[in-house]
């Protein structure tokens, strides 16, 4: 099967300083996948570039099949959709109104919506569980309802790619899980690409699909959760970090 999103000998990075180069990515519609690494790797940057807001150093990122340097930035706001760590700056925006800002992409000249635009807005909230935020500001929204509400712009974006930069970070454990079991039903069930970054490996492990590895001075290694545990490749992505992993228990814990 094609992938929705794949690259070829991606380098990403910023100016001429390649952070990573050769990249190989597939990301298959219907897999939640985990982008992991240690800190400062560039996982950010490479999401970034998946996304269309960084030009690639070299190489290209292939969506439906076309170069996404080769689409306008319309074309691409209804291909890929983004998540990016942290608040927006929105004011005193309501929820209904920030998420309708996802149907932007579709909308006509003067941005008015359409009662196909609404549906797709009132499904994205109930998808996130965030329809009681509906009237709310944003501004009020706890840290916890306000990743639901951003997750819900995107879904209301309606694409099929659909990447998340660290979106449990600052969040409590039952929250983590949440917004995790929602990207994996989103996937499995609307047939969608999720990629999204994450600190939280134990989650990688027990509900996604598929994990990527970045690391320092290697090639991308992509794979199922027991594939990274029983190869010893996550093992040694962290090698030096105090972390041990216990592929038998598909666990891992920290070392005193």
């Amino acid at each position: 099967m094609e992938p929705l999103l794949r690259t070829d000998r991606l380098a990403v990075g910023y100016g001429s300083n390649a952070l990573l180069k050769d990249l190989a990515l597939d990301l298959q519609g219907g897999e939640l996948t985990a982008l992991v690494g240690v800190n400062g790797i560039g996982k950010s940057t490479l999401l970034k570039t998946l996304a269309g807001l960084l030009e690639p150093l070299a190489g290209s990122v292939i969506v439906n099949g076309s170069d996404l340097r080769q689409l306008t930035s319309h074309e691409r706001a209804r291909q890929v959709s983004i998540v990016l760590t942290g608040r927006p700056q929105a004011g005193m925006l309501d929820v209904e109104t920030l998420v309708s800002l996802g149907r932007q992409p579709w909308t006509g000249r003067w941005g008015s919506l359409s009662s196909k635009d609404h549906e797709q807005v009132d499904l994205a909230l109930k998808r996130t569980g965030a329809e009681h935020l509906r009237n709310k500001s944003l501004a009020t929204c706890s840290d916890g309802e306000c990743q639901k509400v951003l997750i819900a712009r995107a879904l209301a974006q309606a694409t099929p790619v659909l990447l998340l930069d660290e979106p449990t970070a600052f969040l409590d454990l039952p929250n983590r899980a949440s917004i995790v079991r929602t990207l994996r039903a989103i996937a499995h069930e609307e047939r969608k690409a999720v990629l999204f970054s994450t600190h939280d490996l134990q989650l990688a492990l027990d509900l996604c699909d598929g994990i990527v590895l970045m690391r320092r001075e290697a090639p991308l290694w992509q794979g199922s959760p027991k594939e990274a545990l029983d190869s010893g490749e996550l093992a040694r992505a962290f090698s030096g970090t105090g972390i041990h992993f216990d592929a038998s228990a598909g666990t891992h814990r920290f070392v005193p």
